[in-house]
């Protein structure tokens, strides 16, 4: 019996120590193993005095004490006041004595609210570290990028760091339905409880607090664009106030998906139309009754008139009149209205990538000021690439708030290993020409081109009640490069990978280096074994799970993948040049000229903008159907690579996270050929041509594709 129990707790003690390092994300606060810095850090960090006593302030403290006690086996003596050499000072602005005000002046100057300060001073010929900002929540992220700091183990010798969120909203869209399923969800079900709230509170909601205060994202819509109306009632109310109180103290505001036809569903009002009095006046009242309950609620994100949802035009109206309206009843408490632009109708099928320009770009100017419109990165819907959105830098007179997927809805879902930071830096650096040469879309972003006081980035999340959280360990990494890349906008990727790793696996080099690499060059890979060259939406239809090229029975013309690729004897490609759809006419003339002239078009978007003959010469030489082909045998080369690598990375980081990513990348191997066979397959029905060398036979015939079947696919929840 002793021999089984001991056999037992082992289990136990071992499962929790690898659960835990799945379960902590990039806040795993790892023992600093270099004996350098670690003497570095305690020989400058003797103790901690900690000014103010807010709920912000206390978890502030609580950080730091279990940072160094993970990282560095010890706690800094904590006081009140500053005693001796070599204190971390912690404190906002309002707390700080004359002194060391004085001291930071000109940096306080550099910041906004959400802006903090990391700084080596001097006090009374003492050397101490302050951490500070304008409010509590500015001191909290300083004290997270500070722990960061000691994770990546990196100098605190001489800092002097003043940094500010360049944008206002930082929020992640969750699509979690009330039922506790998710749309496009990959990781379990909801984090949202909503059975045992508004009294029961999830460690997980706190832990997840912490996770978005440690990235800067400060806010978080709790359920699906698709929405349901119950959220309003005052029974789901009170546990939205129970999760906003739990969010407060970490900077985090709560939203809610406003279903735009909730006055009719819980109302019990005759018509939703934005014009009428009593809708008016029943959306004043609910907005009202929300913040009675949470002074800081943020505001309403809205999707109408989209893919079946209801909105103004129901009634007559537009977006204009149904944003304002909403609008005027949040502005008094200091609410915004977040109105999603992804529209595209069946009535005009002619080319679906125009619709969202056509509808909204003639609206400029005519939204209230408390109105920021939600656009998707492309114009299409979150592909494994698409050319930036062409209303990016078309709107100057209004905000507009990008919209990026983290969930990977059409990238291999939590299966495949994608680092989409570089996705979304690929679009952040595209220059939209709008003021000239350098109108880069994060530029419109973060408000810099046209001065736009409201700023923000959205993120539909693709966190879940899995253990790891994100259903892929490296899944996580999107997440965190969205909050940084949130935060700020300009940053590089390839930084962003590197602070990730450091802080979630190990700051051996051996391992930073080879891994960095697989994470840079993952996005390009899944480009290549999906969607190469331009290809876009071929995915099988509904649940989106794996290749569907051949798909053409659907109701609408815009659901069908052969809408998009138009194959035929002749070529490949969707032309929306202007011999095509012209939609190369909604971007400014530069780019509009690049995309459209079939030599300077760049091949990554080719068949976004024209359609191709088999025979086209790419500018490696190669004919469009090899080039075409090589691509897709790159891409799943590209993940054997990637396996390669890993299997030498077993010793460096802890087996079941080895394990586990070893296991995720063999699906993805698979699942990338079964991409290549599959659409090569399909499209050699018109190229009639064989494949070139080098690309391997696919094993199986097109039949057998075609008949595979998902009905229970994740993420249709």
């Amino acid at each position: 019996m002793a021999l089984l129990r001991f056999v037992f707790l082992f289990f136990l003690i071992s499962f929790s120590a690898s659960a835990q390092k799945d379960y902590k994300l990039w806040l795993q606060y790892n023992a600093v193993t270099n004996s350098g810095m670690a003497s570095e850090y305690k020989n400058n960090i003797k103790g901690i005095a900690i000014l103010g006593n807010s709920e912000t302030i206390k978890i502030a403290e609580k950080e730091l004490k279990t940072g160094f006690l993970d990282m560095l086996g010890n706690i800094p003596e904590i006081k009140s006041e500053v005693k001796g050499e070599s204190y971390i000072i912690v404190g906002s602005y309002s707390n700080l004595n004359s002194e060391i005000k004085n001291e930071l002046q000109s940096d306080f100057d550099k910041i906004n609210n959400e802006g903090f300060i990391i700084k080596s001073i001097s006090l009374k010929n003492k050397k101490q570290i302050i951490i500070t900002g304008k409010n509590d929540v500015a001191v909290l992220y300083g004290v997270f990028n500070f722990l960061r700091i000691l994770q990546t183990n990196k100098s605190i010798k001489s800092l002097n760091i003043a940094d500010s969120p360049k944008t206002n909203i930082r929020i992640l869209n969750h699509w979690d339905n009330l039922d506790r399923t998710i749309e496009r969800g990959y990781a379990g079900f909801s984090l949202w409880n909503w059975q045992k709230l508004p009294d029961f509170i999830d460690q997980r909601y706190i832990d997840y607090a912490r996770a978005n205060a440690s990235i800067g994202i400060n806010g978080t819509v709790l359920n699906n664009v698709n929405a349901n109306a119950l959220i309003l009632t005052p029974q789901y109310l009170e546990k939205v106030e129970a999760l906003a109180n739990v969010f407060r103290p970490y900077g985090i505001k709560v939203y809610l998906t406003a279903r735009f036809s909730a006055p009719i569903e819980i109302g019990k009002l005759k018509t939703a139309d934005p014009k009428d009095p009593e809708v008016i006046n029943w959306w004043k009242n609910k907005s009202a009754e929300i913040y009675k309950r949470i002074p800081d609620f943020g505001g309403f994100l809205v999707k109408a008139n989209s893919e079946g949802q209801p909105g103004p035009q129901n009634y007559g109206r537009d977006h204009v009149d149904g944003a304002n309206m909403l609008a005027d009843a949040v502005a008094s408490f200091g609410g915004i209205i977040m109105w999603r632009a992804f529209v595209y109708s069946e009535h005009d099928a002619n080319d679906r990538a125009k619709q969202a320009y056509a509808e909204f770009q003639p609206y400029d100017g005519k939204f209230k000021e408390n109105v920021i419109v939600q656009v998707k990165n492309g114009a299409i819907d979150f592909q494994p690439r698409e050319p930036f959105h062409p209303l990016f830098g078309a709107m100057p007179k209004t905000p507009l708030m990008m919209e990026f997927q983290i969930t990977q809805e059409y990238l291999g879902f939590s299966t495949h290993l994608v680092f989409l930071p570089k996705l979304f830096q690929e679009v952040l650096e595209s220059d939209t020409y709008q003021k000239g040469k350098g109108s880069t879309v994060a530029k419109v972003i973060d408000g810099t081109l046209y001065q736009n006081k409201l700023t923000g980035i959205a993120g539909v999340a693709n966190i879940g009640n899995d253990l790891n959280w994100t259903g892929h360990p490296f899944a996580q990494a999107n997440w965190y490069g969205f909050g940084r890349l949130a935060w700020n906008p300009y940053l590089d990727s390839e930084t962003i990978a590197d602070e990730w790793l450091r802080s979630t696996f190990s700051n051996d080099e051996n391992f930073i280096q080879p891994v960095k690499n697989i994470m840079i060059d993952s996005r390009e890979a899944v480009v290549n074994y999906m969607t190469p060259c331009g290809l876009h939406h071929i995915m099988d239809t509904g649940h989106h799970y794996g290749p569907g090229p051949w798909i053409s029975n659907l109701s609408r013309p815009e659901w069908n993948p052969t809408y998009y690729h138009k194959a035929d004897k002749n070529g490949i490609g969707f032309d929306r040049s202007k011999s095509g759809t012209y939609a190369v006419s909604q971007y400014a003339p530069e780019v509009a000229n690049l995309f459209d002239n079939l030599e300077t078009c760049p091949e990554k978007d080719l068949l976004w903008f024209h359609h191709v003959s088999w025979d086209y010469k790419l500018k490696n030489g190669q004919t469009l159907w090899n080039g075409l082909a090589l691509k897709y045998q790159e891409g799943v080369n590209q993940v054997k690579e990637m396996q390669d690598v890993w299997k030498k990375m077993e010793k460096y980081i802890d087996s079941e996270r080895f394990k586990e990513v070893e296991m995720l990348l063999e699906i993805q191997c698979k699942e990338a050929k079964w991409w290549r066979d599959a659409c090569l397959l399909y499209f050699q029905q018109f190229s009639g041509k064989e494949l070139p060398a080098g690309v391997e036979k696919p094993t199986q015939t097109l039949d057998y594709f075609k008949s595979l079947k998902f009905p229970f696919a994740p993420g249709n929840g």
